[in-house]
């Protein structure tokens, strides 16, 4: 691969060597605990699995490792509601390309409600919340829906050139509108992002040209979009949606 192929983030290291005891959260996750380096697509990285696997806090890692809040929003969002995120963003190492991203944002749906409060809360005498907004389509995002606020967010504040990193954006999101999300996530490519994804969506994650990561109590492999769990179970349901209603309604019986 060219240096022109290679994305901002090569690699990411797991700094072993400074970690005490790996029975301590969150080094005794499966996921972190067998993790030795990943290497991230040039383009989409999507990183995916059960609840609890460890993808999102991988994911706030990473966040953490380039200077993001990891609740969320760009480097300048410079608050926080709740010391909740994990210490692994200390013990990781992102390995770079010679590139500089021109931006750099966390768009992440569990706290997603603090990141439109602390805009809002920037509306006083030394700073214009209009001109504050404006990236964001000029409209505050508490008068918006959820799924409204992350489309206009995506849409208008992702400029392009940057490292953009989404949370399971789904969750904020309807089929619909998730389609509209790769439509987002494909301009956003074509202008020379990377992109790292923690989602559930098979809708998103059938992005083309991606490296998934599938994150499960034997640690992360990499997986092709038909192998995972999440399109062979929605294909099997949509396919024969009565057959699977039946089993899993009467199995909840027993």
């Amino acid at each position: 691969m060219s240096s022109s192929e290679k994305g901002y983030l090569l690699e990411l290291k797991l700094r072993r060597e400074k970690i005490a005891d790996f029975s301590e959260y969150p080094f005794s996750l499966p996921s972190v605990a067998n993790l030795e380096s990943l290497s991230f697509h040039p383009k989409v990285t999507f990183l995916i699995g059960e609840n609890g696997s460890g993808k999102s806090t991988l994911l706030e890692a990473i966040a953490v490792s380039l200077g993001l809040n990891p609740e969320g929003g760009s480097r300048n969002a410079s608050f926080a509601t709740s010391n909740t995120h994990s210490i692994l963003g200390d013990f990781v190492y992102l390995s770079r390309s010679h590139k500089r991203p021109r931006d750099l944002y966390f768009l992440r749906a569990e706290s997603f409600y603090n990141v439109a409060t602390y805009m809002d809360d920037k509306d006083d005498p030394l700073y214009s919340r209009n001109v504050y907004l404006s990236s964001y389509g000029g409209r505050s995002l508490h008068e918006q829906s959820h799924g409204e606020s992350f489309i206009a967010t995506m849409s208008n504040r992702l400029g392009g050139n940057g490292v953009y990193l989404f949370d399971e954006p789904e969750a904020a999101l309807s089929p619909s509108r998730q389609l509209s999300a790769l439509a987002v996530f494909h301009k956003l490519v074509g202008s020379g992002s990377q992109l790292i994804i923690a989602t559930h969506s098979p809708i998103l994650m059938a992005y083309p040209d991606a490296t998934i990561y599938h994150f499960s109590e034997s640690g992360i492999e990499e997986v092709s979009y038909e192998e995972t769990e999440h399109y062979t179970i929605t294909k099997e349901f949509l396919n024969k949606p009565e057959k699977m209603l039946k089993y899993l309604l009467v199995e909840s019986e027993q």
